[in-house]
């Protein structure tokens, strides 16, 4: 596996530069984060002021250097030394000599390695967890959750390792039969975010076992360095997870070279609540969904339809939960709600809300930035918009929560299809014959569709995707692992 932070992260990354502290005086500018002694936990992660964002088997990097900046206050944590062309080039040799020696291993033996990378992030957990808070800006328990995710995951794999297999099918053949076989699709790319202490810890499990290191490499750069390995013929699958936008622009490049791409983009998801639904659980789900990581995940929801019977009451009593969102720090234990990424967000939250009510909405709660340092700003709710609005359209990865009223099952299953994305779903209610159409042939078009319960929160024993202009890819469990692999008939 090949991994290289690409276009969506280090454009952020690059923009929060420019929207950062530039006009502070060069002594404050030289206080990283990471020199201060409340932070000196990030140097037991092998951080440093300047580190290198090219792993490869050995730790290096010749081009720009980024600094990354704290959202809920800020600051500079670090600097970051990207890749170079060259870099890129180097690393993808190293990558594809490294997996000619990974492919040889048996699948249980690889499995033991990648329990051993799962067994080396619990014990770092607690403070790999701290550092996504410190730096992406999730609340402590999210942070903690996102390296718990990946820790399950690699449990998963483990068990994988030694069910993976193929059917014995019949042959009209007389004495033959039909044998399928999968094997290791080959070298993968991923595009996507990937902090710099996770590498060092898979580094030392492979250094460990006498592997080299770049069976799992690293290349931290910007589009020069995505678009390269969207085009590069040498990557057998790519993996990219951010806009629609870029994953188009990415799909469009691989499948150019006829290559396979496996794309997680946007989601514009819906909460459905019916005249019959149990309102204690329509209204947390409702906030937990809307406001969980400040709006900024792929299955946040953005849409909330209620039945004409219930709105008035759901509204209010979603707008007085609103009122009690503890605000502050990301790191402490008792918020449950931090900054948006980088002040770009900010914009665009803005944006959004003067949109919405151009187009006729009434903010019923929030739509402001708030007066505190660092990127925050009010978790929102609209009401008065027509389903059709522009805006409600637009995925704003914020957290803006445009509510509605609908008369019947039909009007409103085909309002939550009508988006362009079809990524997470959920409707509440005690039908079950509802609750089967919802799930059937004329139900949700998404691929997450819940029952009473919130459109975040996904398993990871279940394939994680969605469908139409959120790519189709699938990841994580169910038979999520064909996507990395190929199939041989004999």
């Amino acid at each position: 596996m090949w991994r290289a932070s690409g276009q969506l992260f280090v454009h952020v990354a690059r923009k929060r530069i420019l929207s950062g502290p530039w006009d502070r005086p060069a002594a404050f500018m030289s206080t990283l984060l990471i020199n201060q002694p409340q932070y000196a936990w990030l140097k037991e992660l092998g951080l440093r002021e300047e580190n290198e964002g090219v792993y490869n088997g050995s730790w290096g990097g010749r081009g720009e250097v980024i600094t990354t900046y704290c959202p809920a206050n800020n600051e500079p944590i670090a600097r970051v030394r990207q890749a170079s062309a060259a870099d890129y080039e180097e690393t993808v040799k190293k990558a594809r000599e490294a997996w000619r020696i990974w492919a040889d291993i048996p699948a249980p033996k690889r499995g033991e390695i990648v329990r051993q990378i799962g067994d080396a992030l619990r014990e770092k957990i607690q403070v790999l967890g701290s550092l996504v808070s410190l730096e992406m800006g999730k609340i402590l328990v999210e942070g903690v959750g996102e390296v718990q995710e990946y820790v399950d995951i690699c449990d998963y794999a483990v068990g994988l390792s030694r069910m993976i297999g193929g059917p014995i099918l019949p042959s009209e053949r007389p004495g033959h039969a039909l044998i399928e076989q999968w094997n290791p699709v080959g070298l993968v790319g991923i595009i996507t975010a990937f902090n710099f202490p996770v590498a060092v810890i898979i580094a030392k499990v492979l250094e460990d076992n006498k592997l080299p290191g770049a069976i799992c490499s690293l290349t931290c750069g910007g589009a020069d360095i995505g678009t390269a390995m969207a085009k590069d013929e040498q990557v057998n699958l790519l993996s990219f997870t951010g806009s629609t936008q870029v994953g188009k622009q990415v799909a469009l490049m691989v499948q150019e070279r006829f290559g396979r791409s496996l794309l997680e983009l946007g989601g514009n998801n819906a909460i459905i609540a019916f005249e019959d639904a149990d309102l204690s659980l329509v209204v947390p789900s409702a906030l937990f969904a809307a406001v969980g990581t400040a709006g900024q995940r792929c299955t946040t929801a953005r849409r909330l339809f209620l039945h004409e019977s219930i709105h008035d009451e759901v509204v209010n009593r979603l707008t007085k939960a609103y009122a009690q969102i503890r605000v502050g720090n990301p790191w402490d234990a008792n918020v449950l709600y931090g900054p948006l990424h980088t002040k770009q967000a900010m914009s665009m939250f803005l944006g959004a809300v003067e949109e919405a009510k151009k187009e006729g909405g009434t903010v019923v709660y929030g739509g402001k930035v708030m007066d505190r340092p660092g990127n925050y700003v009010e978790p929102t709710i609209v009401t008065g918009l027509d389903h059709s609005a522009s805006i409600v359209h637009t995925e704003t990865f914020a957290p803006i929560l445009y509510v509605f009223k609908f008369k019947n099952e039909d009007e409103v299953f085909a309002w939550n299809n009508e988006v362009k994305q079809g990524l997470s779903s959920s409707i509440f209610t005690k039908d079950l014959g509802r609750i089967f159409r919802w799930l059937g042939p004329k139900g949700s078009d998404c691929g997450i569709v819940n029952v009473n319960i919130p459109t975040s929160g996904a398993e990871i024993g279940g394939a994680f995707g969605g469908e139409k202009h959120t790519g189709g890819g699938r990841e994580s469990g169910s038979d999520a692992w064909k996507q990395y692999m190929r199939r041989s008939t004999w």
